[in-house]
């Protein structure tokens, strides 16, 4: 197990065992307060009843994961600041907000600082493709290769290099490279799913049911359970492509964010896939929402 998968676990392992405390403790105010028996304290002893006891047991015990879970962000934030300085979250403010220009020098900056990192590498290839300057793009992406041979954001780096320039065939080879090193990361297979779909490849349904299989941001499960729902109804499952399409609707919020992102793919021939498939999508929920008035 790496030191990430290690971290992540960590923190994970608290949250729950905070929560569970808390449920605990609820729990057993709810049972004290509609039980019939013994008061919460005996009056002569001074002591609690044994489900206060639980519940203040569940308080604590929530409360001490709390501290830990907050402990535990506050190092990897304060990490994370160390490693790649204030200049990556400068950039990354201005990457979302699709200011590429003012992003490379910052990034730029923190590569000669010696903060090489592949997420720095993965932002830059995006900078540097966005502003149209795919030779940079490209270089950037072999980097993070190069260096990084086995953290699957390296080859999400490369893939997300060649998808913007509409080589969905390399792209689909660096995200299989992705998913062999993060085989449960839905978001990898989603994208797999999305650049082998560009590339006339059917194996892209396999993707796609392989991302379902997890949770996933409603920007990528609006997308994978599309294809599946149109996947599905062209086999004659219909039960399978209504519970897609399902799936898909719950998820329209997800729409937003492609939207948003396809003016600074303006003029790029996978800007204008993704147009295309954002348009399909927005038919896709138009129609069903016309179906169930």
């Amino acid at each position: 197990m790496t030191r990430r998968r290690l971290r992540l676990l960590i923190l994970y392992l608290t949250f729950i065992l905070a929560l569970l405390g808390f449920v605990a403790f609820l729990a057993g105010v709810v049972i004290e307060f509609f039980s019939r028996g013994a008061p919460a304290v005996d009056r002569l002893s001074g002591e609690l009843s044994p489900v206060i006891q639980v519940a203040l047991t569940g308080l604590c015990l929530a409360a001490l994961m709390s501290i830990i879970w907050f402990g535990l962000v506050g190092l990897l934030l304060a990490r994370q600041s160390r490693q790649l300085g204030a200049d990556y979250g400068d950039a990354y403010r201005l990457i979302e907000a699709f200011r590429f220009r003012e992003a490379i020098p910052l990034l730029e900056r923190t590569i000669r600082d010696g903060k090489e990192t592949s997420e720095v590498l993965m932002l830059l290839t995006s900078a540097y493709a966005y502003n149209g300057q795919l030779a940079k793009a490209q270089a950037a992406a072999d980097r993070a290769v190069q260096l990084f041979p086995n953290d699957p954001a390296a080859y999400i780096t490369l893939a997300n290099g060649y998808r913007l320039q509409a080589a969905y065939d390399e792209a689909a080879r660096s995200l299989m490279h992705a998913a062999a090193l993060a085989p449960d990361n839905p978001i990898i297979w989603a994208e797999l799913g999305f650049a082998q779909r560009f590339a006339g490849d059917a194996a892209a349904v396999e993707s796609f049911k392989t991302a379902a299989m997890y949770s996933m941001p409603e920007m990528y499960a609006l997308r994978v359970y599309y294809h599946l729902a149109q996947a599905y109804k062209a086999s004659g499952d219909t039960e399978q492509a209504v519970r897609a399409a399902q799936r898909m609707m719950s998820a329209r919020n997800g729409l937003n964010v492609w939207r948003t992102g396809l003016g600074a793919l303006e003029g790029m021939a996978y800007g204008q896939a993704l147009r295309y498939e954002v348009a399909a999508i927005e038919q896709a929920i138009a129609d069903a929402d016309a179906g169930s008035r």
